[in-house]
């Protein structure tokens, strides 16, 4: 009774505090007329006290005149007042609320009693109603409400029992005891015939999925998939065929697809929740839902006769198994979904597997428009009112290749395999269902070659077995088990076998296809154990022919591309992408010393080069377009289409010099000059390199800058300069956005940050090659002045302002001198380690000469025999490169000083010199070894 009491008290209060704008009303007025004034002088007093002193915030004027309130006297008369005055309220509307409770009871007797033909809706509620009355929803309303919801009650009554519940808080109606049994009415009324009533229903249910605490939506969810799981078990109700398609304008078929909609919604958002909970949480919504989904009807007839199963309905409001990519993402979730398939409902993955064994069986026998049809529905903009059941089918086949997909991608998912199905003898292994997956892409159409809806190419059925495929080989480990081996990859060359034989079967593989597999093979060519099987097969040993090998392949069928030797494709307007398909996989077996070696017989460069003077020549010959005229739009799209295709070649051309010998090929083509120049233009605009290539183009200028034809086409380019001009304006300029109140600040290191790339760009360009062609030679320029605004254009100006400081003016004309001369002796120290730059400085500018020089004017004169060497970051950095260059040998042959001071008496213990000879302590004696056996 007290409990009671207790409670009737805060549902009070709540309403006065929450739903009463004249209580408040009457709260501030109150404290106004007792509090204002002594407020008001507090505040008058705090102001005058800070006066003198410093100005206080806002907040501390509160804090205080809100601390002195409560303290004084006129606080406490004011709260026993108001406590008096609350008390006499309270208790009076207690009393008003028992009066009205037991009225409300009454009238809701009454009303069972009569038989009225008339019912509520939304909009004419009885505004007497026993929520509307009432100030909490108690326990015995709720029986009511059971009471009321019972299917022998008049119609109206059930309405207004589900509108009060509809209104009433979901936490408040799934926090009472009689909650379990209200939740198995309300799966039974999910049946009823009535849609009003059915949507009032699924409005509850959409309600408390989103408002309610996570423990009961559980509940929820898991009585919605088994009333569903009961409803399709029943033979009373009335589900359509493959035959008969689906009307989704069929009230019986709209209510079903409402229910599974809502449920589809919950099983997208339950895994960002339910991390949050046990396992056993999870279980139950994972269970309800793989049990729903694996409920099957009477398999004895034919397909076209067949129940429509649970997993039809949920692939029209969830094609791509949305769902069970958010179930599989994650551990935690995954370890059930896996589990619960492997030992009770591995039957969902045998219908999946059984589905695209359909689909496929329908592509051999069918033609290839009749299939288009089925996938064309996705991309029409009219809305579509009725599924036929060969598009059903396809909606199902999508839904289980995006599921079989996702499920591929795991250790235990895989492990599911290989399945057993009905009337096939043998069992579908992993290798079997790649396979399939693989003679999809060829046999089932893409989308028309003239469609332009990208929608369609979505779901086309080549597509998404693309784009499945193509996350198979995005994870290593799953490609390895899946895809490399031989019969997958023997499938996806199959069609190449064809074409290059001019068999019939040829002319069903279309350019989209062709352009699929191209984009699969170049996958797996990216990574190394991929590329390996398409070298040497699985049995490298094998004593079969080599030239049987996928790279074999590949390469044959991209030379008949290139010298358009396979008359299928000529004229195709998608024939450059065709071609730029094959060679970018080609491009991934000859960017290895390995794959070259391989491809070399099949002149892949002079064929590309060859592809390219063509294409240049037609790009010159374009037309100009004539404004106003209508060919302008078809002409400016034409001549897109050649440059794209221009430059695509010219990027395969590049890539040769991925390796030696494909630099080599690449200046046989006498294209380096150009291919150059676009890897300049490409670098310029900073451009993110796809995901499958090994390396950006800095591994490319290096490559190509080891050559004297490479570096000379570097600096025609235009390369070197801009390379020069942004390590100048890090090194001397700085940002022109710095504000002073942002100054730069100090570098501590030798290199900055900022000069880190430019660095190892230069150490990266200058090999022996380049420098002898870019400096060879050639005098240092030493004049007698220089510009504060005067920018290196070339390698020798960076030798000239910061190796070789010589010269006053040298010196006075860099902002940064110490920090820029280290960068200059840095990179002179790593260019240096190779002998044949040493000697070609050492021969043109006397390098070592110079840097002695500048030790030596680094010495002050402590007395007459005595001098000492100013120990700074330029001397150490040049006793170091010194050392460097003028000792040869390996770590147990010479010993290099360090860059770095020592902390102590003595920083810098290692001696410096400005004359020869060096030093004895930086030469290691190599002992000799008595027991070494000399050479005969």
């Amino acid at each position: 009774m007290i409990n009671k009491r207790v409670h009737d008290i805060y549902c009070i209060y709540v309403k006065m505090f929450y739903f009463s704008y004249e209580f408040v009303k009457y709260l501030r007025q109150h404290i106004c007329n007792t509090l204002g004034s002594m407020i008001e002088e507090e505040m008058e007093k705090w102001t005058s006290d800070q006066n003198q002193g410093e100005e206080s915030g806002y907040d501390t004027v509160v804090q205080h005149v809100t601390k002195r309130t409560q303290e004084s006297k006129e606080y406490k008369e004011m709260m026993h007042s108001l406590k008096n005055v609350m008390m006499v309220v309270v208790e009076s509307m207690i009393n008003k609320f028992e009066e009205d409770e037991i009225r409300s009871q009454e009238r809701q007797k009454k009303i069972q009693k009569e038989k009225n033909n008339s019912y509520c809706t939304d909009n004419c509620s009885d505004s007497d109603s026993s929520f509307n009355q009432s100030y909490k929803f108690c326990q015995g309303k709720l029986q009511l409400i059971l009471d009321q919801l019972d299917p022998g009650q008049p119609k109206e009554v059930r309405y207004e029992a589900l509108q009060t519940l509809c209104s009433a808080p979901p936490s408040d109606v799934l926090n009472c005891e009689n909650w379990t049994t209200l939740c198995e009415k309300l799966t039974v009324s999910l049946s009823d015939p009535d849609p009003v009533f059915s949507d009032r229903i699924l409005k509850f249910y959409a309600q408390t999925f989103t408002l309610s605490p996570l423990h009961m939506t559980k509940e929820i969810y898991t009585s919605l998939a088994k009333y569903l799981e009961l409803y399709f078990v029943s033979r009373e109700n009335h589900i359509p065929t493959v035959s008969t398609g689906i009307d989704i304008t069929n009230p019986n078929v709209t209510r079903l697809l409402k229910k599974i909609r809502l449920l589809n919604e919950y099983q997208k958002e339950a895994p960002s929740f339910w991390i949050r909970h046990s396992e056993k949480y999870m279980e139950e919504i994972v269970e309800s839902t793989l049990s729903l989904l694996s409920v099957r009807h009477d398999q004895s007839h034919l397909v076209s006769q067949k129940i429509l199963d649970p997993v039809y309905f949920l692939a029209l409001v969830d094609t791509k198994a949305v769902w069970f990519k958010k179930w599989m993402h994650a551990y935690y979730s995954r370890t059930v979904v896996l589990r619960l398939l492997e030992k009770k409902y591995k039957s969902l993955v045998t219908t999946a597997v059984q589905q695209c064994v359909q689909y496929f069986e329908l592509c051999e026998t069918m033609k290839a428009d009749e299939i288009w049809g089925h996938s064309k529905h996705f991309g029409n903009k009219q809305k579509t009112f009725y599924y036929s059941g060969q598009e059903l089918q396809y909606i199902s086949f999508i839904h289980s290749l995006c599921l079989l997909g996702r499920l591929l991608i795991y250790t235990h998912g895989r492990k599911l395999f290989p399945i057993k199905l009905k009337n096939r003898k043998d069992s579908v292994s992993l290798t079997d269902l790649l396979v399939l997956f693989t003679q999809l892409i060829y046999y089932a159409p893409s989308c028309p070659k003239m469609t332009s809806a990208p929608r369609l190419e979505n779901y086309a059925p080549a597509s998404m077995v693309t784009e499945v495929l193509r996350i198979l080989c995005d994870h290593k480990e799953c490609a390895i088990e899946c895809l490399y081996n031989n019969t997958v990859v023997e499938a996806l060359l199959q069609p190449m076998h064809n074409l290059m034989k001019g068999a019939k079967s040829a002319s069903n593989c279309s350019e989209t296809a062709l352009i699929h597999i191209a984009d699969i093979l170049a996958r797996i060519a990216s990574i190394e154990e991929g590329l390996t099987l398409l070298l040497y097969g699985e049995n490298m040993n094998s004593s079969e022919e080599k030239c049987s090998t996928g790279a074999h392949v590949i390469a044959q069928f991209s030379k008949k591309l290139l010298d358009e030797d396979i008359s299928i494709f000529s004229g195709s307007e998608m024939l450059p992408l065709v071609k730029g398909a094959f060679i970018s996989a080609c491009r991934q077996i000859y960017g290895t010393c390995e794959g070259l070696q391989v491809l070399i017989p099949y002149s892949l460069h002079e064929s590309i080069a060859k592809a390219w003077k063509k294409t240049s020549l037609l790009s010159e010959r374009i037309p100009t377009p004539v404004e106003g005229l209508d060919s302008v739009s078809s002409v400016s799209q034409e001549s897109q289409n050649i440059m794209a295709w221009e430059e695509n070649l010219l990027d395969d051309l590049l890539n040769f010099a991925a390796t030696p010998k494909g630099l080599l090929l690449l200046q046989r083509t006498g294209a380096i000059n150009e291919c150059v120049t676009f890897m300049f233009n490409r670098y310029t605009k900073k451009l993110q390199i796809s995901r499958h290539k090994k390396f950006g183009y800095g591994v490319l200028v290096t490559q190509v800058a080891s050559t004297a034809a490479g570096a000379i086409a570097l600096q025609s380019s235009g390369f070197i300069n801009a390379l020069i001009t942004e390590l100048w304006a890090n090194l001397e300029c700085g940002r022109d956005d710095v504000r002073v109140t942002h100054p730069r600040s100090t570098p501590v290191d030798p290199i900055d940050r900022s000069c880190q790339k430019s660095f190892l760009a230069l150490v990266n360009l200058l090999s022996y090659p380049a420098v002898y062609e870019l400096v060879g030679n050639q005098d240092l320029p030493n004049k007698t002045e220089y510009s504060l605004r005067e920018v290196p254009m070339a390698v020798i100006n960076i030798i000239d302002r910061l190796i070789i400081l010589n010269s006053e003016a040298k010196i006075h004309s860099l902002f940064n001198y110490e920090q820029s001369h280290i960068f200059g002796l840095r990179l002179l120290s790593v260019i240096c380690c190779d002998l044949d730059t040493l000697l070609l400085l050492e021969a043109q500018y006397q390098v070592s000469e110079i840097l002695l020089n500048a030790q030596e004017e680094n010495i002050i004169e402590t007395s007459e025999n005595h001098r000492n060497f100013i120990i700074d970051g330029l001397s150490v950095e040049r006793n170091h490169v010194l050392v460097r260059m003028n000792l040869i040998g390996g770590p147990v042959e010479r010993i290099l000083p360090p860059r770095i001071l020592e902390k102590g008496d003595d920083p810098y213990p290692w001696p410096m010199f400005s004359s020869y000879p060096l030093p004895n302590c930086y030469l290691l004696e190599v002992p000799r070894n008595a027991d070494l056996k000399q050479d005969v």
